[in-house]
């Protein structure tokens, strides 16, 4: 369920284009579960009524093109979506209804469309027409913003083969060539590693293996429905691709973990609707050069990745303003404020010089001072810490880092960053933009309060610190999710009053 701050909107519009399931267990019924976990208001326009239980499929009854697109038709003009699902397409004839339809739709306004090209139930039944996988490629791929196919799926797509990692992201990639905006290929289907399921997200310039602890459990039906459900709800309320795969993903996993475990029919039953994924055990570990099953997915890295930074001397970092001169810092020192960072974005030549004092100030005042990017200087002028954006993680000797006993704090912008680095064990992470900022525009990366709230309870024992447009007015609203930490820059450098702006922060902090 969304938060009360969440309900100021209308809830999302999601549709689904799929088959009816009789048994229940996949398909629209599936899809129609999972958005209302999400709370979104899911609609439906069927496809096909299917004949099927628990142990196998005895029919597929296509709907006709023209009942598919009254259905879609009136959807459109009342409940205009803010994304779609596409699962079963029986035929060649709902293939093309379909694309002239989202093309039509598209024209009015565009919206998030994910596919989950169901051709073969988990019995092994073929639930749509095998010839009809030209035409998807053709007409519908290019519609598509993410296809989420098993491997039985991309072998019946790409037309070939696949088994190990390299074929699977051969594949993936083939796919993504037909013009849709990503590929996740599905692990559900087989393992790579004993005890693990491993998905493959590509979006044509970059991979990302997602990988989850199978769960033992016989309630396996209708996962990839459920997947590409939760996945539509997820970009119907605002979030990016990315924060969308692995939301969905661990919104499986917790259904798996938590399905009933009571025999539904003789054969496998459903996955759980359990409700928004609240634990971290069912987000998925993000796969890292370097890790001890990283080349069994493709991944070739020097050593294992660099983690476990040592700890700030307190969870609760409290009020943290970030300043981009050593002025500052001489001004906030001495009223009490613990935690600051220096960020010089355009350094000068005196920059070693700015930092050297700096670390004189935190010394003297006991501080815990972070100097942003500069890390090869902060290693030298000994600094207490030093703060990283996520491509600098990619790019910083980690390694020199934590052998000099600095503290780190990462940047994240959403789930998916905020899992990747948290693989590092870094110092704190840092959450944001919370709010739009003039110091940098994240609009496309707002998380807000609510989603703030949900990330603080996956990690409730770990320094987190929001940052972003935060200012007098709205710091009430951030400490209430349980953050630990508030980062501000203008509420406190713009104030009329920054000592009386630091006394009001604080007060609200603390």
């Amino acid at each position: 369920m969304r938060s009360g701050a969440e309900r100021e909107s209308p809830r999302p519009i999601v549709w689904s284009i799929a088959g009816s399931d009789s048994g229940g267990g996949a398909g629209i019924q599936a899809d129609l579960l999972t958005f209302a976990d999400f709370d979104c208001h899911g609609c439906s326009a069927i496809t096909a009524n299917t004949a099927q239980n628990t142990v196998g499929v005895a029919a597929i009854n296509a709907v006709s093109t023209d009942a598919l697109r009254s259905q879609l038709e009136a959807l459109q003009s009342d409940l205009f979506p803010a994304a779609v699902k596409i699962g079963l397409l029986a035929n060649a004839a709902q293939v093309d209804a379909v694309a002239e339809f989202l093309l039509s739709l598209r024209a009015v306004k565009p919206v998030p469309v994910v596919y989950d090209p169901v051709a073969v139930a988990t019995s092994g039944a073929a639930l749509t027409d095998g010839s009809i996988g030209e035409l998807v490629l053709r007409k519908l791929f290019p519609l598509c913003d993410l296809v989420t196919p098993n491997r039985q799926e991309l072998e019946w797509l790409a037309a070939t083969p696949v088994g190990d990692a390299a074929e699977i992201s051969a594949a993936a990639a083939q796919l993504c060539e037909t013009g849709c905006g990503a590929v996740l290929v599905t692990g559900g289907h087989g393992q790579m590693v004993e005890g693990q399921v491993a998905d493959l997200l590509w979006d044509g310039a970059r991979a990302d293996w997602f990988v989850n602890t199978k769960i033992a459990t016989r309630n396996t039906h209708g996962t990839g429905c459920t997947l590409s459900s939760a996945i539509a709800a997820c970009l119907a309320l605002g979030y990016p691709l990315r924060d969308a795969c692995v939301v969905a993903n661990a919104y499986v996993q917790r259904g798996l973990r938590l399905a009933c475990n009571d025999a539904i029919g003789h054969g496998p039953g459903p996955v759980g609707h359990c409700g928004w994924p609240v634990e971290l055990k069912d987000f998925p570990r993000l796969l890292l050069p370097g890790d001890a099953d990283a080349e069994r997915y493709g991944l070739a890295g020097d050593g294992a990745p660099v983690s476990g930074f040592p700890p700030p001397d307190n969870r609760s970092l409290g009020l943290y303003p970030v300043v981009d001169s050593v002025a500052w810092l001489e001004k906030l020192a001495p009223l009490g404020v613990r935690t600051l960072q220096l960020r010089i974005k355009s350094p000068a030549a005196d920059l070693r010089e700015q930092i050297e004092k700096a670390v004189a100030i935190g010394n003297k005042y006991d501080l815990r001072l972070f100097i942003n990017d500069h890390w090869q200087l902060a290693i030298e002028c000994g600094a207490y810490g030093v703060h990283l954006g996520q491509e600098d993680l990619l790019v910083a000797d980690l390694g020199a880092i934590k052998a000099a006993g600095l503290k780190l704090g990462v940047s994240t912008h959403g789930f998916y960053e905020l899992l990747r680095a948290y693989r590092y064990r870094p110092s704190y992470l840092a959450i944001g933009a919370i709010f739009a900022t003039e110091t940098k525009d994240m609009s496309d990366q707002l998380q807000g309060p609510a989603k703030l709230a949900r990330m603080v309870a996956l990690l409730p024992d770990y320094p987190l610190v929001a940052i972003g447009g935060i200012n007098l007015q709205r710091a009430g609203e951030v400490a209430r999710t349980g953050v630990g930490s508030i980062a501000v820059v203008s509420a406190i450098t713009r104030a009329a009053d920054y000592r009386h702006a630091v006394e009001e922060l604080r007060s609200i902090i603390d």
